[in-house]
Formats: structure tokens, C-alpha cells, sequence
């Protein structure tokens, strides 16, 4: 069984025991967090959301909270004498699908 989750503006697919990398949630590590927008759910009964499954939730656990490697943004105007070099961390959240609930 699997399903299609929206989480941070994005949809992911999930399975039960899966590790996913998700933008930052507002949970503790090693607590929980439940993610109630699950848009598909698949396997031997299909339910397909309108835009999201009634009464359909996903759970999971919170292994991690981080931000991922630098990105280095570099601006350049040719001719101009202007470039700017910047960095940029992405916060992100490693989440252990627990249970499918649908």
C-alpha cells in the first residue's frame, strides 16, 4: 500500500517503513507527526481525493531535523562590474513512515 502526501507545498509518495526528506515540519525529534493531506491512496483499494482521501491519514516519526548541503547562488551582470556571491542551507526534515491510515 502506498499513498500521495502534499507536505510543504509538494506531493510526495510514501510507503510504510520509507525514510522521506520533507521541507522543515515544527515537530521534535524522535516525536511524531501525522500528515492528514493524503491526496491518493494505492494498493489492492484505490481511493482518489477531491482533492484530498476523507478520514485518510499517514503517521510518521520525526528521525531528524537538519539543513542540507551549501548551495552557492552567484549573480553576474556581464559588462556591468556587478556579481554577488551568496549561500544558501535549506532546512529540511527526515521523516520513518510509520502507518497508512486509510
Amino acid at each position: 500500500m502506498y499513498a500521495i502526501i502534499e507536505t510543504g507545498g509538494k506531493q510526495v509518495r510514501v510507503e510504510e517503513g520509507q525514510e522521506v526528506y520533507v521541507e522543515k515540519l515544527d515537530a521534535e525529534e524522535g516525536g511524531n507527526v501525522t500528515f492528514d493531506r493524503v491526496l491518493f491512496v494505492g494498493g489492492d483499494n484505490v481511493k482518489v481525493g477531491s482533492p484530498v482521501v476523507d478520514g485518510a491519514t499517514v503517521t510518521a516519526k520525526v528521525d531528524k531535523q537538519d539543513r542540507a548541503k551549501k548551495l552557492t547562488v552567484f549573480n553576474y551582470k556581464a559588462k556591468k562590474n556587478y556579481h554577488r556571491k551568496l549561500g544558501h542551507r535549506q532546512p529540511y526534515t527526515k521523516v520513518t513512515i510509520d502507518k497508512i491510515n486509510a
